[in-house]
């Protein structure tokens, strides 16, 4: 049966003396039905039976008694307090038997001690070879001359490209011509060529339209040529870029005279002008050339 805190301490404080009348009196009735808690009161008054034997007896004076006598009322001599000694409880003996003495095996002992031999001999190789692994990395760093070609360590060539920035573009000689007409006024094309390429642009700036069923087409004419040439029609817009001038040497084209006739819509059937020339002008060096 469990018991709790309350049952246990009630039972050291039993066993101790301390509690009163009443509750003696239900410890007492435990112990009369119940044979375990009878046990626990048994073993505490074992535990606590000590501390009478811990401390001597001690006489008290006469004049202690007569004035207890005197609180309690009563007369005549009283036999003295004696505690009541307690029995130590009987703890069973268990006899243990004894270990039969078998046979000795010593086979796991030689076992073990075969088995320690092998891993020191491997521990011995393993130290071996590390050793050796770590001489040879060293001589390979700084004595690379001492091991022989096939251990020797071979020179790792790396190939590193290296891309350097392409140069600037070297400006090139700019050309400009002025196509007007013969009586003044503002120009009505600007024609500009690119020395390096070749290519050229006009831009309208102050030609009307021309006409319904007409194209304006421009024209190179140069005494290094027996005819003049024709460079196409200028278009509708106000830029036309063409690269027709490539077929031609600078000389040429630098002294030529750039004029722009009236022709039929898409220009002449037969690459001549068949007007006279209403717009004309000569290149002028607008931007030299870098030296």
């Amino acid at each position: 049966m469990a018991y709790s805190e309350d049952h246990i301490a009630l039972a050291a404080e039993y066993a101790l003396g301390t509690l009163d009348a009443g509750e003696r009196s239900q410890v007492e009735t435990m112990m009369a039905v119940d044979t375990e808690f009878t046990g626990i009161v048994h073993a505490w008054e074992y535990r606590l039976g000590v501390l009478n034997q811990m401390v001597g007896s001690v006489e008290p004076r006469p004049i202690v008694w007569e004035n207890i006598k005197a609180a309690i009322g009563h007369s005549g001599e009283q036999a003295p307090l004696v505690l009541p000694e307690t029995t130590p409880p009987v703890v069973p003996v268990v006899e243990q038997a004894p270990l039969a003495a078998g046979p000795s095996d010593d086979s796991n002992v030689i076992q073990l001690s075969g088995r320690l031999k092998r891993m020191r001999t491997l521990a011995s190789v393993a130290t071996a070879l590390a050793a050796a692994l770590v001489a040879m990395l060293a001589i390979q760093v700084y004595s690379p001359d001492l091991l022989p070609d096939g251990l020797r360590a071979k020179p790792r060539i790396q190939t590193v490209e290296v891309k350097t920035p392409a140069p600037p573009a070297t400006p090139s000689a700019q050309y400009v011509a002025l196509l007007q007409g013969s009586g003044g006024g503002g120009p009505a094309f600007i024609l500009t060529v690119d020395a390096a390429t070749k290519n050229f642009t006009v831009r309208k700036v102050g030609a009307d339209a021309a006409e319904a069923g007409k194209s304006f087409e421009l024209w190179l004419i140069s005494d290094r040529l027996p005819q003049p040439r024709s460079l196409g029609v200028i278009g509708a817009g106000d830029f036309t870029a063409r690269p027709v001038l490539s077929s031609y040497d600078a000389n040429t084209i630098n002294a030529a005279t750039y004029a722009v006739t009236v022709e039929q819509a898409g220009g002449s059937p037969d690459g001549k002008p068949h007007s006279t020339p209403i717009y004309t002008g000569k290149l002028i060096e607008t931007v030299p050339a870098a030296r």
